[in-house]
C-alpha cells in the first residue's frame, strides 16, 4: 500500500530499513493528544500532570515544601494511577502476539478511560476521579510504547529527543525528533487555549476523537490472526 501513513512512515524513518509500519505516524498522533491531556490536567485539575510523571515527582516534593498551589494528593494519585495503568499494560502485552494488534488494543482503552473523564466532567466534576482515568491511560499509552520501541517517538517524554536534536549530526533522526517536539508543542497549544478558553470538555474531546482513530487504524492495519486448526 502506499497510503498517507505509509509514505508519512517511510519519511520518518528513511535511514533504517524498518520503517515500522503505520506506527510512526500514529505515535506522533498520540503525541499530540499528551500536549491535549496534559494541558486538561495541568490548567484544570490541581496543576498535575497525567503524562509527564518527572513533573509530578518535582510537584510532590514542591507541594510538601509548602507550594500552596500545589496538591500532594492530585500528584500521588496521578503518579500512582500512571504506574497502575503502565503495570496493566505489561500484564496484557504478552497475552497478544500481534505488536500492532496489541497497540490497537490499549490505545482503545486509553480512549475508553479520556472518554470516562470526559462524562464525568459533564456530569460530577470529580477532579481526582478525572486525575486518576486519564493518568490511567496514559500509563496504558506509554506501557505499549514502550514495548514497540520505535526510536525517537515515546509520546510523552522529550529530554531524550531534545538532547539528541541538539548533540547528534543533522539527518533523518532529526527530522522525527523535530516531528516529536513540534507535535507535543501544538497539542499543549491547541489543549491550552480550549481549555482556558472553552473548559475541560472541549479540550478532552478531540484528545478521544483521535485516541479512538488512532486505535482504529492500527486495527484495521493489524494482520489477521491465524484461525486455530
Amino acid at each position: 500500500m502506499n497510503s498517507p501513513l505509509d509514505r508519512a512512515a517511510a519519511l520518518l524513518f528513511r535511514d533504517t530499513e524498518d520503517h515500522h509500519g503505520v506506527l510512526p505516524p500514529l505515535l506522533v498522533l498520540l503525541t499530540f493528544v499528551t500536549g491535549l491531556v496534559d494541558a486538561v490536567s495541568y490548567l484544570g485539575l490541581d496543576r498535575v500532570f497525567v503524562a509527564n510523571m518527572t513533573g509530578n515527582v518535582v510537584f510532590l516534593g514542591f507541594a510538601l515544601a509548602g507550594d500552596v498551589q500545589l496538591s500532594a494528593t492530585a500528584s500521588l494519585l496521578a503518579v500512582a494511577a500512571f504506574v497502575a495503568g503502565a503495570w496493566a499494560g505489561g500484564r496484557i502485552a504478552p497475552r497478544v502476539a500481534e505488536p500492532l494488534r496489541l497497540f490497537a488494543l490499549l490505545v482503545a482503552a486509553h480512549a475508553v478511560l479520556a472518554a470516562a473523564a470526559l462524562v464525568l466532567e459533564l456530569t460530577a466534576g470529580l477532579r481526582h476521579v478525572l486525575i486518576v482515568l486519564l493518568a490511567l491511560g496514559m500509563g496504558l499509552q506509554n506501557a505499549v510504547v514502550g514495548k514497540l520501541a520505535v526510536p525517537d517517538l515515546t509520546t510523552t517524554v522529550l529530554t531524550r529527543t531534545l538532547t539528541g536534536l541538539a548533540s547528534d549530526r543533522p539527518g533523518p533522526a532529526a527530522v522525527r525528533r523535530f516531528v516529536s517536539v513540534a507535535a507535543m508543542f501544538a497539542g499543549a497549544l491547541a489543549g491550552g487555549l480550549l481549555q482556558l478558553q472553552h473548559g475541560t470538555a472541549a479540550a478532552l474531546t478531540p484528545a478521544i476523537v483521535l485516541l479512538a482513530a488512532v486505535a482504529l487504524t492500527a486495527f484495521l492495519r493489524s494482520p489477521a490472526e491465524p484461525r486455530a486448526s
